[in-house]
């Protein structure tokens, strides 16, 4: 009975910490949203230890990763996700990274969401060299939307549409 005590306080104790260190990796695992007089929505986004922006999010409704990347031309996703997600490989393209040259293929997003921003048709691009699951968050999504950081914090607008 003892044994099965530490087996049980080990399992919580090593859940708990998992659990924390997540939410120091993605500080923003629920991202609030807040309305604007406008009619246009803001998402506030805290940075993580490392200084980066990550958020979940949602990919044609399933939840994903993001780490915003101004950098990036596309919303980059590893091939493994791109699978799971079901997304199509399309056009196979010759994209420049921080790493060199490396071959991608085309493919577009239904929606992308982040906190009460979406976006509908956003080019992307499925990455076979990248591992894990985080998906870079690049100007295809970030070009129409307003963004300002201030301090530890990345506020992100969208426009009202006109009418």
């Amino acid at each position: 009975m003892t044994y099965a005590a530490w087996i049980a306080f080990a399992a919580l104790l090593t859940w708990g910490f998992s659990e924390y260190l997540d939410r120091i990796r993605n500080p923003n695992q629920t991202v609030p949203s807040r309305p604007r007089a406008d009619g246009s929505f803001e998402v506030v986004l805290k940075r993580n230890r490392a200084g980066h922006y990550l958020a979940t999010g949602s990919i044609n409704g399933e939840s994903v990763v993001f780490l915003v990347d101004t950098g990036a031309t596309t919303v980059s996703l590893p091939a493994d996700l791109a699978d799971r997600l079901g997304l199509v490989r399309g056009v196979p393209l010759r994209t420049q990274t921080a790493g060199g040259v490396i071959e991608t293929y085309a493919t577009a997003l239904d929606t992308v969401r982040v906190g009460g921003i979406q976006l509908t048709d956003v080019p992307a691009s499925i990455n076979p060299r990248a591992h894990g699951d985080e998906v870079l968050l690049g100007m295809a999504f970030l070009k129409g939307l307003e963004f300002e950081q201030r301090g530890d914090e990345l506020s992100i607008r969208q426009p009202r549409l006109p009418r």
